[in-house]
Order: structure tokens, then sequence, then C-alpha cells
């Protein structure tokens, strides 16, 4: 069974930086992209980052410039990490990771795409 597993969350206060680390239990070939999306109380989940099979990155351009992902190697698809600088007290949120499969990989990952269970990040004095 495909498993997503965030970790990095926690209390930070304003003006810090957090680096949250995800790893999907899954062949690294078999990962076509993975994004970083958040969720605050009340608010719907929003798309941040993501960075496909060929180390290709995009942003919210909100976060544009203060988030940046990156993986552990270029070999190593099936890890997406984020390191946001400049924390405020508006990134409070749960973070979740999302991994996108490659389509030649439907018999080993049923699911066309993946969820972590979400990390807490809070920014408070």
């Amino acid at each position: 069974q495909v498993q997503v597993v965030e970790s990095g969350g926690g209390l930070v206060q304003p003006g810090g930086s957090l680096r949250l680390s995800c790893t999907v239990s899954a062949d690294p070939d078999c990962i076509s992209a993975m994004a970083w999306y958040r969720q605050a109380p009340g608010k719907e989940r929003e798309l941040l980052a993501t960075i496909t099979h060929r180390g290709v990155t995009t942003y919210k351009d909100s976060v544009q410039g203060r988030f940046t992902i990156s993986r552990d190697n270029a070999n190593a698809r099936n890890t997406a990490n984020l390191k946001i600088d400049m924390l405020k007290p508006e990134d409070t949120a749960v973070y979740y990771c999302n991994a996108h499969r490659e389509i030649m990989c439907v018999m080993a990952m049923r699911e066309p795409e993946y969820w972590g269970q979400g990390t807490q990040v809070t920014v408070s004095p």
C-alpha cells in the first residue's frame, strides 16, 4: 500500500524558517510530480508548489520567493521538501504532501494521486 509521510511541522516564531519533508513509499520512477498544499482553518486547500519528475518547479504567486520545493537528490522523485522562510502568522495551516502517479505504474499504484495525513505548522510569537 502506498503511503505518503510528512514531517517537520511545528510551532515557529514569525520571521523564522521551517523545512517540511515528504516521502512516498513507491518506486521513484512511478512518481510524475509531487506537490505541497496547505489548508488553514475555514479556508480551501490551496496549492503552494510543485516539482515534476524532471525537477521543474512552480509556485503559487503569493509564496514565490519565500517557499522552496526540492527533493533529496536528483533521483529521489518520491521525495519532496518544502523550505519556508520569513514565516508569517498567516502561514499557519495544515500542510499536505501530494504525489501523482506515472500512467505506466497503474498496476503498482491504483490511485492517480496520493495524499499525506498533513503536518501542522503554527506561526506565533
